[in-house]
């Protein structure tokens, strides 16, 4: 035993002499592996704190803890940097280094933009986003349409809750859209203005207050989910049921220098962190719709009769042809809009019911 433990020693002694030498020959050769100060980032999300606390932080969270010291994402929430409006020229002038928000909203100058948010009647399910972006082609055309603008660099795109309307005032037919005032999405609030919305911008830290003081008559911003967590239904009294679109689509951008600055491996954790906050929204959305209309108690759900809806589905494929007569590009993303409807109609239940 005791020259068993004298061997294991001397073979020590002599690696450590060895491992010296070799250490002393090729240091120069040796890459560096990591650098002494994290890349560091400020990313901004169109969220308001308590929604941002589900829609993007747990996923920021993973990613700083998997990227172990190598990189840092310092998360920022609605309006706290920039406002909303002017998110997409912060992220291209390097003021933040990314943005988790839609196209719309955040004006970015590309004419897919309006498909951005909640595009009328262009998805019926939170599912439809990322298969309409990943099988049916818009990726390709979203990474086409950025590599046109300088500066901002397009990273991926999912899906968050429906538009339905959140009001302190019943909806129960279309005459009762006329006058209302809410707070809502470029493209979609100009599209409702055919039914006599009156959409409305303001800060995110304003909308409770402007509701309780009556300058706005409620949201068309978000479903159940989201009106129940960032406290909107505590301030309403109604949520009606039909939906301008069954599922907000958002995406993840970078400045485009920051962006390729990240090595690849770290680019890679980014990336599914983006695919992880796509997956948690996907479930959580699905149960909170149906989990706050059933069991949430603070609204009461109104329906437009089917029928008379029909009206705002039919103007829909009107406003579709508008926009697709702007460029080639949106008469692409249209087509395919259409195809899928197409498609989706044909597969019958679960996909669509008559």
């Amino acid at each position: 035993m005791t020259k068993n433990i004298i061997t294991k020693r001397d073979f020590l002694r002599k690696a450590g002499m060895t491992t010296a030498g070799a250490v002393g020959a090729t240091a120069l050769a040796t890459p560096y592996v990591r650098a002494q100060s994290p890349i560091r980032w400020r990313l901004q999300t169109y969220a308001g704190a308590a929604l941002a606390e589900h829609v993007i932080k747990p996923s920021i969270d993973a990613f700083n803890k998997a990227a172990n010291g190598e990189m840092i994402i310092d998360l920022y929430t609605a309006d706290q940097l920039v406002p909303q409006g002017e998110l997409f020229r912060a992220v291209q002038q390097g003021t933040i280094d990314a943005a988790q928000s839609d196209d719309d909203s955040m004006a970015s100058p590309v004419d897919v933009s309006v498909f951005g948010a909640y595009f009328p009647f262009a998805s019926r399910y939170g599912l439809d986003v990322p298969v309409l972006w990943n099988w049916y082609g818009l990726k390709e055309i979203w990474e086409e349409a950025y590599a046109e603008i300088p500066g901002v660099t397009w990273l991926s795109a999912g899906a968050w809750d429906p538009c339905n309307f959140v009001t302190t005032k019943p909806i129960r037919s279309l005459e009762d859209f006329k006058g209302l005032r809410v707070f809502t999405f470029p493209t979609g609030g100009r599209f409702m203005e055919r039914f006599g919305i009156v959409p409305v911008t303001l800060p995110w830290e304003d909308i409770e207050v402007a509701i309780q003081t009556g300058e706005l008559d409620g949201v068309a911003w978000c479903g159940a989910t989201e009106a129940y967590t960032v406290g909107w239904a505590d301030i309403n009294q109604y949520y009606l049921t039909n939906n301008i679109n069954g599922a907000w689509a958002g995406s993840f951008f970078a400045n485009s220098e920051k962006w390729e600055a990240v090595p690849d491996h770290l680019k890679t954790l980014f990336q599914m962190a983006m695919d992880q906050s796509h997956y948690y929204r996907q479930h959580w959305y699905w149960w909170g719709e149906a989990h706050y209309r059933t069991t949430g108690g603070k609204l009461e759900l109104t329906t437009i009769p089917e029928a008379e809806w029909k009206t705002v589905e039919d103007e829909a494929l009107k406003f579709w042809d508008e926009v697709a007569g702007t460029s080639e590009r949106t008469k692409k993303v249209v087509d395919i809009l259409k195809k899928y409807q197409e498609t989706m109609r044909g597969a019958g239940a679960p996909y669509r019911y008559a």
